[in-house]
């Protein structure tokens, strides 16, 4: 069954989403090299455990979308500090732990916006655990730069 396959790191496999239940190619053909998240709805399935692609973690637990993030970037060789990509910030539904996941070219950008707009929702105890992780929840004075990496500079 095709929910039943566990994500083989060098196969082109497919996997039906715990969540929306839609069938999946776990590698997208624009940009992330190994998916564990569904392009339709971003919910995700724990697969990764040290690296992405390693597919160690054994847990299999679903991963729900709960905010965006940046890309943490390094000033570059003049020390200019560039803006990192979109993340997805998921919480792994078994123990709460947070991660962070790269979005991908095909994953649907309307629903990208609807995280964020659900993330302003995030509970307290969940910012300060993000707090002490470094990691900034994206909040609205990033929404044109969330527009302009999802649609392109004359998006507003």
């Amino acid at each position: 069954m095709v929910g039943d396959i566990i994500l083989g790191m060098n196969n082109n496999q497919s996997f039906e989403c715990m969540h929306c239940k839609k069938l999946v190619s776990e590698i997208s053909t624009l940009g992330t090299k190994y998916r564990n998240h569904c392009p339709y709805c971003l919910w995700s399935k724990h697969a990764d455990l040290y690296a992405p692609g390693d597919r160690l973690a054994r847990c299999g637990s679903a991963m729900k979308p709960i905010g965006l993030s940046f890309k943490q970037e390094k000033p570059d060789k003049y020390g200019k500090s560039r803006q990192g990509e979109i993340m997805v910030l998921h919480s792994i539904l078994i123990d709460g732990t947070i991660v962070i996941n790269r979005i991908a070219g095909d994953d649907d950008p309307n629903v990208i916006l609807k995280i964020f707009e659900a993330s302003k929702y995030l509970r307290q105890k969940t910012k300060d655990r993000l707090a002490k992780l470094n990691i900034r929840p994206l909040d609205k004075k990033d929404r044109q730069e969330i527009n302009r990496q999802l649609f392109g500079s004359g998006s507003t």
